[in-house]
């Protein structure tokens, strides 16, 4: 029996820039990141940042206008897609209506100096890694949505390639499946030790999976780190609002001493990592898990009105008015009797907000 292997190596983009026509913005402006080998790193962002364009790059489907592109430290920067020992995932999987499941799983192998028995062998693995064994002779109309995105997850790794790239792998799924087959995924890029490059805009998938995450907005990498780094301490408003949400306060740095900084957000003082910030204006991002509601009058608060009260089974969200406009807040205690219109206070839980660039 053939056994599926890990042939993991390296990615890394040297100031790599993509231009479409003459008189376009850039697509990708002077990227640089390196991806390990071994691990997944999901590339996260809005439409239009420039994420699908650098898997696409990697790929070889399209050409860096300037920079260099390097897998295990060789330059494949104008190597075809033919050349490149990457496979690609598509949104859409792509899988070919006539074939069988394993005729799917084959096709690759097919141009790939493989004979006929080590073709079936090595198709077989591939359904039993994800978990199909037995399902090689149907047709992938027989097959749900998640069973043919692991047809199409087969379909690449029994070509071993040095890179797997996943192009929004799981965006036409419902909710329940897309957590069970990203974590299949993540299951096997462990086991087989892959390189994963990844790409989403669904910030929850993204945290879930990830080794490490490159945050891009504007064509450009607005901050990239470990999940709970961009999580903990995002670096800006834009990282802030995207990985999770956040509510954003103005502020005032009065003083900073040993890299822990004084800091006053209306009537509340606090005491926060500097980050590197000066005294003077500045911001403050803070979970909504990490606001506590209070009532009116308790010392160290931010004056509030209650806006709105949702119950959503396992916790209930609140809308709060206050002096820095509308602040969403979450809370487990579903047995709260808070009330519209009623005034309460906020306080920031420990450990909470965040000081970070606007």
């Amino acid at each position: 029996m053939a056994e599926i292997r890990g042939n993991a190596a390296s990615v890394e983009f040297r100031g790599i820039t993509k231009i479409y026509g003459r008189n376009s913005s850039p697509a990708v402006n002077d990227i640089s990141l390196f991806v390990e080998a071994g691990t997944l790193v999901t590339l996260l962002g809005p439409s239009g940042c420039g994420k699908t364009t650098n898997l696409r790059m990697i790929a070889g489907l399209e050409f860096a206008t300037h920079g260099q592109i390097l897998i295990d430290d060789v330059d494949v920067t104008r190597l075809p897609a033919t050349d490149r020992d990457v496979s690609m995932v598509f949104q859409s999987y792509a899988l070919f209506p006539h074939m069988t499941v394993r005729e799917n799983v084959e096709y690759g192998l097919r141009f790939s100096g493989f004979n006929r028995k080590d073709m079936t062998d090595r198709a077989r693995a591939g359904l039993e890694l994800v978990g199909l064994a037995g399902y090689g002779d149907r047709l992938p109309s027989q097959l749900s949505g998640g069973q043919q995105q692991r047809v199409a997850v087969a379909r690449a790794l029994v070509l071993e390639p040095q890179v797997l790239l996943f192009d929004e792998p799981l965006s036409n799924l419902d909710a329940k499946l897309r957590r069970r087959v990203r974590e299949e995924i993540r299951e096997i890029q462990q086991k087989l030790g892959l390189t994963v490059v990844y790409v989403t805009h669904d910030q929850e998938e993204a945290l879930a999976v990830s080794d490490r995450i490159i945050v891009m907005n504007n064509a450009v990498i607005a901050q990239e780190g470990t999940p709970r780094d961009l999580y903990e301490a995002p670096a800006n408003a834009f990282v802030a609002d995207f990985i999770g949400e956040a509510n954003i306060f103005d502020c005032r740095i009065e003083s900073v001493s040993a890299a822990m900084a004084t800091v006053t957000v209306g009537p509340v003082t606090l005491r926060l990592p500097a980050r590197g910030f000066s005294p003077g204006a500045a911001k403050l991002a803070a979970r909504p898990a990490r606001l506590e509601i209070h009532p009116a009058g308790t010392p160290d608060i931010i004056p509030g009105r209650l806006e709105k009260v949702t119950y959503v089974g396992s916790h209930l969200e609140f809308v709060v008015a206050c002096a820095f406009g509308e602040v969403f807040v979450v809370s487990n205690d579903v047995d709260s009797f808070l009330a519209m219109s009623q005034d309460i206070g906020l306080k920031f839980a420990s450990p909470g907000p965040v000081l970070i660039a606007g």
